[in-house]
């Protein structure tokens, strides 16, 4: 098979990355000044597949740093139920690569409509979501091709962190987010190669994160199952605990992504304990007994280290369905823009 869509956007990650901070820069200003004016008690999420991954990773980016709570709204509301929802004090944040989808659009227009200041994360400005928002910030990705997404996931995080950084002013973080685009080229070279070999014949496998780690592990999961046909879940590294835990036997394999952040001690105790039960884990972020730990790129700031994770993981999952005999650039029965209502 020659070089696949989604192996050359994944190697784009880095300078798709660089191009958003260079050419979106004044949009993220706007909208965060916008924010300032607002001064929103709630931001709601509107988004569906990875970019609901997106959208989980910046609940957690924002409850941490800006200490306001983030709730995802089921677009339907607007586009089915046609329900008004009262968001004067909100803002309502959507996130879709093509911006298309007509349901999502109808929600931006509604939460518009219901006093929310609405900012658009997308690949095409010029999309019905963007014009449906009062604010749009760009990702200049460029078109991708493959159905799996990857660099669009990747800028649309991005994106998000960006405007939460320059509205809360972090300087701290906004270093951070500027030294991303060479963190990516780190992780995409990194060698997964072990989780890959446990991997070439599985038929299931839990994912497991934390924080923002658990937003990385949804978006790992989706990832498992459209490339490479593996029937994986997703899991708080808590959470698996209450009940999904029971069917994690001998060699069941398990993918902790953990980070250095203060959930990272609870992570490697499930760790420890799935593997005490006979999983397989492969580890990331720390040495545990009886796990495989994984390199990932150290020193990072944990509000972005999980998404520099996912650029290395594109990488290694991209390979896998190579190596199971699958076109990850044509899973079946899929279509790069899914129009629901």
């Amino acid at each position: 098979m020659s070089q696949t869509h989604m192996a050359r956007e994944v190697a784009e990650i880095p300078a798709a990355a660089a191009r958003f901070l260079d050419r979106s820069r004044e949009a993220v200003q706007e909208a965060a000044a916008a924010l300032r004016r607002k001064d929103p008690a709630l931001v709601v999420t509107v988004a569906r597949g990875s970019s609901d991954h997106a959208a989980t990773y910046l609940k957690y980016a924002y409850e941490l740093e800006a200490g306001v709570p983030v709730a995802s709204v089921g677009p339907s509301i607007a586009s089915v139920y046609r329900r008004p929802l009262r968001l004067g004090k909100a803002v309502c944040m959507g996130i879709s690569q093509s911006g298309r989808s007509p349901d999502g659009v109808e929600m931006m227009r509604a939460s518009g409509q219901g006093g929310a200041l609405s900012i658009a994360i997308t690949n095409a400005e010029n999309s019905p979501m963007a014009r449906a928002s009062a604010h749009c910030l760009p990702l200049q990705a460029g078109e991708e091709k493959s159905i799996a997404a990857t660099k669009t996931f990747v800028c649309s995080v991005l994106a998000g962190l960006s405007l939460l950084a320059e509205w809360c002013d972090d300087h701290v973080l906004q270093d951070a987010i500027a030294a991303l685009p060479e963190a990516f080229e780190q992780a995409i070279g990194l060698d997964w190669s072990p989780l890959s070999a446990r991997m070439a014949r599985a038929d299931s496998a839990y994912v497991l994160g934390r924080g923002p780690g658990f937003a990385i592990a949804c978006e790992a999961a989706l990832k498992f199952k459209e490339t490479c046909g593996i029937h994986a879940s997703a899991y708080s590294a808590a959470e698996v605990l209450h009940g999904p835990s029971a069917i994690v036997q001998a060699h069941f394999p398990v993918l902790a992504l953990g980070i250095e952040d203060a959930a990272l001690s609870q992570l490697k105790a499930t760790a420890g304990r799935l593997a005490a039960q006979g999983a397989d884990v492969f580890l990331t972020g720390a040495e545990v007994a009886g796990t495989v730990r994984l390199p990932q790129v150290e020193g990072l700031h944990p509000l972005v280290a999980p998404l520099v994770s996912m650029a290395g993981f594109y990488g290694f999952i991209e390979a896998l369905a190579r190596r199971r005999g699958l076109d990850p650039d044509k899973p079946p029965h899929l279509s790069k823009v899914t129009r629901t209502i």
